[in-house]
């Protein structure tokens, strides 16, 4: 019994010995080296990620689809108040990654610093190498960060969440993550739910990723909007950018040039110039002119697109033909004053002010100037000369569509609508749907069997900022709504420098009618011209 009890005591004795002396390292030979990469983690949750609400597309049956979510990912972190050997740590994290060795070495410059993030979601492969990594000061964690499920769908409007500048705190940039930040870090009810539907919002992406490869072109946009109540269904910018890994992608990927770039729309724009005419009763759709196929107006001549001369032409012809100096000879029956009167009231030369960061107002200057002649107004009149972003002119469009109401575009599905104007007469916006409806009847391209379509195609020349005046590219757009008896969706298409297809009919306009029998269908539209 004695010698058991020995024995026990000495076992005990030895463990504690051993314990005693583990926390002796612990504590003293190691303390400083634990208690900092204790306080980097701690410091490192509390500013690297704060929880996000997420964000939700719809779909037609209201279902909530969830786009940005909060996922756990591997963090490769640097303690720079441990870092000893600094250039070989520079070289290393450099090289694990793929970041140039000045912003490491930009990181860990503080050398009391606890905490300085260097991969945010890293790769199995670079878990690793920092694991397998010999040098102090260099981490790995598990820590929650963004993550979109859809990758680059509709990236452009969601924006990401990634360093600042500095490279040290994670924020939203760009889209819905940036200019909602504040909303999406509240405690309680943070969470955000898009108009995109993301049905339709996915095949405008593969239409005009189509598009864009067919006709070998620089990039494109597609906006689909409710007219009645201005939301936003889908809104497709390419080339786009995966937003798991926005860090591939070059700055200019992530503007987004349906609020943030402006270009001039072309023949586009002679349907809400006709508007104005037929609001004013300068015009009806009967009123006649003689086309010459030319006019001079300040010792410029401007020529219709196909160089043809019309002779006696109803305005309704304008809009069929796209007869440029149609156009001109609206403009100045409304009067230069009244013509530019008409396109603020448009919404041209504004902010929308749809929820998304960086929205650009258009360039209406060329009306503005002191020293602003004839020309000026002509060439406006068919959409040169003057320049406005495709949000603005999809808003135009839907209020030509609805009643001659002008609606905000939305981008939340709960937010209530707003009209923001009566911009044409109920009896005009009738008048312009008739007109466009016949341009798709007679043009053939766009039009759909049983349905009543109306839309506008619109070739303009890319300005040429350098010497002046154009160049030999081009934008090809199309504009319009379906059914024109009780428009359902607005469209626009904007394809960027197409190569080889000088006009829009056999580009965009396509894409137009692919598109809105998608729409048709996805909606259980009934047609609204029976046999």
């Amino acid at each position: 019994m004695g010698s058991r009890s020995f024995v026990l005591a000495f076992v005990f004795s030895t463990i504690f010995v051993f314990l005693g002396f583990h926390l002796y390292k612990i504590q003293i030979q190691h303390g400083s080296e634990y208690s900092s990469r204790a306080e980097a983690q701690n410091r490192g949750i509390k500013e690297e990620y704060r929880e996000r609400g997420s964000l939700f597309f719809t779909d037609k049956h209201g279902n909530e689809i969830p786009v940005a979510i909060n996922k756990e990912y591997p963090l490769i972190y640097a303690v720079p108040k441990e870092i000893v050997e600094k250039e070989e740590i520079v070289q290393f994290l450099a090289r694990v990654s793929n970041r140039p060795e000045g912003e490491i070495k930009a990181l860990i410059a503080k050398r009391n610093s606890l905490y300085a993030p260097i991969v945010l979601k890293a790769t199995n492969e670079q878990v690793r190498q920092v694991k397998e990594y010999k040098g102090k000061g260099v981490y790995v964690k598990n820590k929650l960060s963004r993550f979109y499920p859809f990758g680059d769908l509709a990236s452009h409007l969601l924006g990401f969440v990634g360093f600042d500048k500095a490279g040290e705190r994670l924020e939203g940039r760009y889209g819905i993550e940036q200019f909602y930040e504040d909303t999406l870090l509240k405690k309680e009810s943070n969470s955000l739910y898009l108009s995109i539907d993301r049905t339709i919002q996915s095949e405008a992406r593969d239409i005009l990723a189509a598009l864009i490869k067919k006709h070998s072109a620089a990039g494109g946009t597609i906006i689909v909007q409710d007219p009645k109540t201005g939301k936003i269904l889908a809104l497709e910018n390419q080339p786009n950018f995966n937003p798991n890994e926005y860090e591939k992608y070059p700055v200019k990927y992530f503007l987004n040039p349906a609020v943030q770039a402006v270009y001039e729309p072309g023949s586009v724009l002679k349907v809400v110039t006709m508007a104005l005419g037929l609001d004013r009763r300068k015009v009806t759709p009967e009123t006649t002119y003689i086309d010459k196929g030319e006019i001079t107006i300040n010792d410029k001549t401007i020529r219709n697109w196909d160089q043809k001369a019309y002779g006696i032409t109803t305005m309704s012809q304008i809009i069929e033909r796209s007869i440029n100096t149609g156009a001109v000879f609206v403009e100045r029956a409304i009067g230069h004053n009244d013509f530019y009167e008409g396109l603020l009231s448009f919404g041209f030369g504004k902010k929308t002010g749809v929820g998304i960061p960086g929205e650009v107002v258009g360039n209406l200057q060329n009306l503005e100037k002191k020293n602003r002649n004839d020309v000026d107004f002509a060439t406006a009149s068919f959409g040169q000369g003057i320049s406005m972003t495709p949000l603005q002119l999809i808003s135009a469009v839907s209020a030509l569509a609805y009643k001659g109401i002008l609606m905000k575009p939305l981008i939340l599905k709960n937010e209530k609508p707003v009209p923001m104007r009566q911009v044409i007469s109920l009896r005009a916006s009738r008048e312009i749907v008739d007109m466009m409806t016949s341009a798709v009847d007679k043009a053939e391209i766009a039009a759909i069997p049983h349905y009543s379509v109306a839309g506008k195609t619109g070739t303009a020349e890319v300005p040429d900022f350098v010497r002046g005046g154009y160049t030999h590219t081009y934008i090809h757009t199309y504009a319009g709504f379906a059914p024109s008896s009780d428009p359902q969706f607005t469209i626009l298409i904007k394809l960027d420098k197409p190569q080889n297809a000088p006009v829009a009919a056999v580009t965009v306009v396509p894409a137009f009618r692919e598109l809105t029998q998608f729409l048709l269908n996805y909606y259980n539209i009934p047609p609204d011209r029976l046999p």
